[in-house]
C-alpha cells in the first residue's frame, strides 16, 4: 500500500485541531487520507495512518466516527477505519489493524525486543522445576505431554526445546500487532502483547508479555479485572471476572473466570476454571473446576470434574513441594476429596474422601476410591454401571466449543478404546491373581495401598469381562459390516487384513489415544533431527488421530484372538456367532445396569424436599413437573432404544453369517 507525506495544508489543519508532532515528515498517510477526524493527538517517531471513514454504532444507539482523539502515538501504524481515543499515557511500537475500536486504555506499549509469551518456561507438575514446558502459540496437549513427562529421554527434550526456541525467536520483534476488528475498552496496561483478529478486551487490569491468538472464526474475550503475565491464550478462549494468570497457557475454547487464579499451569481445549485455584497443573481437555474452595495442584488431568473442596498436596514438609500426581482421563473427585501426592488414579474413576497412602490404581480403571477409617477402599469396575460415566462420554463431544478450523488438540472421546480395554484385561488377570494368592474366601484383598472387598473383587471381574466383550464385539461387527460378502473364505481374508500399525501397548497422550510403538517412532525421528519446524510435529499427531480406527482394529483383532482363543485365519462362523452373542449379552446387561442406576434418581429418597407444603401425591406431582417421569426421561429412553438397536444389529449380523 502506497503512503504519502502530509501536505502543508493538512499539517496546518491538524495543528489547528490541537495535534502536534516531533517531525511531521515522519507521518505518512494513505492517498485518500483526510484530517477531519483527528483531534488532540501527538505523533512521535515513524507513523503511518489509514483512512477514517467508518462510523461505529455503540450500545444505546450512540454513534462515533473512526479517527484519533486524545492519544499519543509513537512508532505506530493505524489501519483503515479504526477509532482510538482517550489514551492518557501512550501507544508505542504497534501496528494496529483496520476496523479497531480502542477507547479508555491507559497504556499500550512494546518495550524492547520480546517474544510475546512464546518460549516462557512453565514449571508444570513439579513446582520446583524439572518438567518445564516452554509455551508457544501452537502448543498442543500432546507435545506438552512429551516435554513434561518424557524426561527419561533427554535428547528428545533437548531437540524439542531447541525447536521451540527457534520458533520463539522467529516470532520475536520490537513491534507488537493488534489485528483487525479488535475492541479494547476501559483497560489498564497492555505491555508486549500480540492481539489477534476479532479479540475483545473489556475492562482488563493488566496484560503483559503474552499472545492472544484470536481470529474471526474464534475470537478471544478478555473481561473485567483480568490480570495476566507471561501467557499464551488460544482462539475462542474466554477469560473474565478477575481471573489471574501467571506463566500459564490457555487452550482453545477454554473458559476461566470468577476470580480463578492459576500459575505455572497448562490448560488445553475446552477446560473450565472458576472460583478456585490451579498451581502447576497439566489440565488436558475438558478439565473442569468450578468451586471456590477447590485447589488443583501438581497433577495431570483430563476430562476431570472436580467437586467443591477438592484438594491435593504436593508437599510433605521435608524437601519442598516436589511431589506430583496423575489422574487419568474421565475421573471425578467428590466434594471435600483429598489426595496426598504421589498417587496415580486409573481412568474414569471416582475419588471420594481423603487418600493419603499413595495408591496406584492405573491398572483398574472405572473404579471407586472410597475412604473408610483413613484407609482407601477400591471398588474395581463399578463405574461401568454408572449412568454418570455414560452421560459424560456422550456430552463431551457436544460440548466442544472450538470454532477455529485449526484444531491444536486431537481429542479421542471413546470410553472404550485399546487404552482402557487393555487395562481392563490386565485388571481381570490382576484380580484373579489376588484371589489365587489370598484365597477366594478372603474378606479383603490388599492392592497398591488399597483394600478390595471380596464382593467388590468378584463383581469387578464381571464388569470388566462385560466391557471387554462389548468392545471386542463392537470392533468385530464394525469390521464385518465392511465385508464384500459373507462366505467363510472372504470373512477370513477380511478379518486378517492388516494396516501394520496398532499392536502392543496403547497410550493416552493427553487426549490422543495412540499405540506406544507409533509414539516411540515419532520420538526417534525427533531425536534424529527429522523435523525442521516444531509445527511439523503437529501434523504427525493429526495423522495418528485420523488413522485411529484402522490401528484400533489392528489391536482389537490381535487381542481378540488371544482373549477368545480363536484364529481368524481359521475361524469358523460358529466362533464368530459366539463372540457376537457374548457382545449382545454384554451390551444388554450393561445397559440394564445403567437403567437401574438411572432409576435411583427417581426413587422416593430423590423426592425429598418436593411438594413442600402438600401431602404425598403433591410431592409426586411436584417432582414430575420439575424432573419429569422416569419413563420419559431422555437418557432412559435412549438406553432402551440402544438395547433394541444393538439387539437387532446383533441378530442381523448373525443371520448374515448363518
Amino acid at each position: 500500500m502506497d503512503y504519502r507525506k502530509l501536505t502543508i495544508e493538512e499539517i496546518r489543519q491538524l495543528e489547528q485541531q490541537s495535534c502536534l508532532s516531533d517531525d511531521w515528515g515522519k507521518v505518512l498517510v494513505k492517498e485518500s487520507f483526510a484530517v477531519n477526524h483527528i483531534f488532540h493527538t501527538r505523533f512521535s517517531g515513524e507513523i503511518r495512518l489509514g483512512v477514517f471513514e467508518k462510523v461505529f454504532e455503540l450500545e444505546g444507539g450512540l454513534r462515533k466516527h473512526s479517527g484519533l482523539r486524545h492519544v499519543t502515538l509513537h512508532n505506530c501504524s493505524v489501519g483503515d477505519n479504526t477509532l482510538i481515543e482517550n489514551v492518557p499515557n501512550h501507544i508505542s511500537n504497534y501496528n494496529i489493524g483496520e476496523d479497531c475500536f480502542i477507547q479508555n486504555v491507559n497504556l499500550i506499549v512494546v518495550d524492547g525486543e520480546t517474544c510475546f509469551g512464546n518460549g516462557v518456561q512453565v514449571s508444570v507438575l513439579n513446582e520446583t522445576g524439572g518438567r518445564e514446558v516452554p509455551i508457544f502459540n501452537k502448543l498442543s496437549a500432546h507435545l506438552a505431554y512429551l516435554i513434561a513427562l518424557y524426561r527419561h529421554r533427554p535428547l528428545l527434550i533437548e531437540k524439542l526445546q531447541m525447536l521451540i526456541e527457534k520458533y520463539s525467536r522467529k516470532h520475536s520483534s520490537f513491534t507488537g500487532s493488534i489485528g483487525r476488528n479488535v475492541k479494547i475498552i476501559n483497560t489498564g496496561t497492555i505491555r508486549n502483547l500480540i492481539i489477534g483478529d476479532g479479540a475483545i478486551i473489556d475492562g482488563a487490569s493488566r496484560l503483559e508479555n503474552g499472545t492472544l491468538s484470536s481470529n474471526m472464526q474464534a475470537p478471544i474475550h478478555i473481561g473485567h479485572n483480568v490480570i495476566a503475565s507471561d501467557f499464551i491464550v488460544c482462539s475462542g478462549a474466554h477469560i473474565t471476572d478477575g481471573a489471574v494468570l501467571v506463566r500459564t497457557f490457555v487452550g482453545q475454547a477454554c473458559h476461566l473466570g470468577h476470580l480463578f487464579s492459576a500459575h505455572d499451569s497448562l490448560f488445553f481445549a475446552n477446560c473450565q476454571g472458576e472460583n478456585g485455584e490451579a498451581c502447576a497443573i497439566f489440565a488436558g481437555a475438558y478439565t473442569v473446576s468450578m468451586h471456590k474452595s477447590s485447589l488443583l495442584i501438581a497433577c495431570m488431568f483430563s476430562f476431570l470434574n472436580a467437586g467443591s473442596g477438592s484438594n491435593q498436596s504436593n508437599h510433605m514438609y521435608k524437601l519442598g513441594p516436589i511431589h506430583q500426581g496423575i489422574v487419568e482421563r474421565g475421573s471425578k473427585t467428590t466434594s471435600d476429596s483429598y489426595i496426598l501426592w504421589p498417587a496415580r488414579i486409573g481412568a474414569f474413576s471416582l475419588v471420594m474422601g481423603r487418600h493419603v497412602n499413595h495408591p496406584d490404581t492405573s491398572e483398574l480403571p472405572f473404579s471407586y476410591l472410597i475412604e473408610n477409617k483413613d484407609e482407601t477402599y477400591l471398588v474395581p469396575g463399578v463405574n461401568l454401571r454408572s449412568v454418570g460415566t455414560i452421560r459424560d462420554s456422550q456430552k463431551w463431544p457436544k460440548r466442544d466449543k472450538r470454532t477455529d478450523d485449526e484444531k491444536l488438540d486431537f481429542i479421542n472421546f471413546n470410553l472404550l478404546s485399546p487404552y482402557t480395554v487393555s487395562r481392563m484385561m490386565r485388571g481381570v488377570e490382576l484380580l484373579k491373581n489376588l484371589q489365587d494368592l489370598s484365597g477366594e474366601t478372603s474378606a479383603e484383598y490388599a492392592y497398591q495401598s488399597t483394600h478390595i472387598r471380596n464382593s467388590a473383587l468378584k463383581k469387578g471381574i464381571q464388569y470388566y469381562n462385560k466391557a471387554i466383550d462389548k468392545f471386542f464385539g463392537n470392533s468385530l461387527i464394525s469390521h464385518l459390516q465392511k465385508a464384500d460378502n459373507y462366505s467363510i473364505g472372504a470373512i477370513r481374508a477380511h478379518l486378517t487384513t492388516q494396516c501394520g500399525k496398532g499392536e502392543g501397548e496403547w497410550l493416552d497422550i493427553s487426549g490422543l489415544i495412540v499405540p506406544k510403538s507409533e509414539i516411540s517412532h515419532l520420538i526417534s525421528r525427533i531425536e534424529n533431527d527429522g523435523f525442521e519446524d516444531i509445527t511439523d510435529i503437529h501434523k504427525q499427531f493429526e495423522e495418528l488421530h485420523n488413522h485411529y480406527y484402522e490401528m484400533e482394529w489392528q489391536w482389537a483383532a490381535s487381542a481378540m484372538q488371544g482373549w477368545y482363543g480363536v484364529d481368524f485365519s481359521k475361524v469358523t462362523k460358529e466362533e464368530l456367532v459366539n463372540i457376537i452373542k457374548r457382545w449382545m449379552d454384554a451390551v444388554v446387561s450393561l445397559d440394564r445396569l445403567l437403567y437401574e442406576d438411572a432409576h435411583k434418581e427417581f426413587s422416593m429418597v430423590s423426592q425429598v424436599g418436593f411438594g413442600v407444603d402438600g401431602a404425598h401425591h403433591r410431592r409426586v406431582c411436584d417432582f414430575e413437573q420439575v424432573r419429569g417421569s422416569f419413563e420419559q426421561n431422555q437418557f432412559v429412553v435412549s438406553v432402551l432404544k440402544h438395547i433394541e438397536t444393538k439387539s437387532n444389529l446383533g441378530k442381523e449380523m448373525i443371520n448374515k453369517l448363518l
